[in-house]
């Protein structure tokens, strides 16, 4: 603790402004400070905050995928020149044509990179859809099934982790795609699919709808019922493939 002492300019006997000061601070309490109790369980083997969503992960292909990505882009974009006259020749007569050819083929392979990028952007044409939680339909979910169970023990996956149902072509019938996707944003806006959002992806003709394995099977009932859908979708689990079929 700080402590700053005014004092008139006839007062400069140090030890009577010592006693003053400490005689000042007699008066207040001394006062011990209680331990933290934390207000929530702190139980170090249970989290007590579970996030709503798992962290990403990015796989090693990826990985180096993006460092040839960035690679590339920095040896286009390499030595960037900030002078005005570095690209006027009556600036620089010594330039050796060489140079300037070489130049002139780095601006043009950086610019057919942001072409290509630019055009994979638009073939991924993506939407998404997320639902709200719904109280209501507590009472309408069952248990799992003994084979998804059994599944799941085989392979140690929790109740909560995410999965999605692919919802391919061959089970719309004599719908679109774009009509799948009408039904089903309306079904997820009504909240009819509990801990569910989706995405279409109109490159690959098909609808992905991601979902807790403990909804699983009555979401997709639901689906199946709600949008007419013909033959088995089947649910997909990253890093472990497709689990189940309905």
């Amino acid at each position: 603790m700080e402590v700053i002492l005014h004092y008139r300019a006839w007062q400069r006997d140090p030890a009577a402004l010592q006693r003053i000061a400490e005689e000042a601070l007699k008066e207040f309490p001394v006062r011990k400070l209680p331990s933290f109790i934390p207000w929530f369980p702190n139980d170090l083997r249970q989290l007590p905050l579970k996030p709503k969503r798992t962290a990403p992960v990015i796989s090693g292909e990826e990985v180096e995928q993006m460092k040839q990505h960035i690679a590339a882009i920095e040896t286009a974009c390499s030595s960037p020149s900030y002078d005005c006259t570095a690209g006027l020749k009556e600036f620089h007569p010594d330039v050796k044509a060489g140079k300037c050819l070489q130049a002139e083929h780095e601006r043009n392979n950086f610019s057919n990179l942001e072409k290509q990028t630019a055009s994979s952007n638009q073939k991924l044409r993506r939407s998404w859809s997320v639902s709200l939680p719904n109280a209501k339909l507590k009472d309408k979910i069952l248990p799992l099934s003994r084979e998804l169970q059994s599944t799941l023990d085989k392979l140690k996956l929790h109740a909560f982790y995410r999965a999605q149902w692919i919802i391919e072509p061959s089970t719309f019938g004599s719908q679109t795609l774009e009509d799948i996707w009408v039904k089903l944003n309306k079904m997820i806006k009504h909240n009819e699919l509990p801990s569910c959002n989706a995405t279409i992806q109109r490159c690959e003709g098909q609808i992905s709808v991601f979902c807790d394995i403990l909804y699983c099977e009555y979401v997709a009932n639901n689906l199946r019922e709600k949008l007419n859908l013909l033959g088995k979708i089947n649910l997909f689990v990253h890093k472990y493939g497709i689990i189940h079929s309905l």
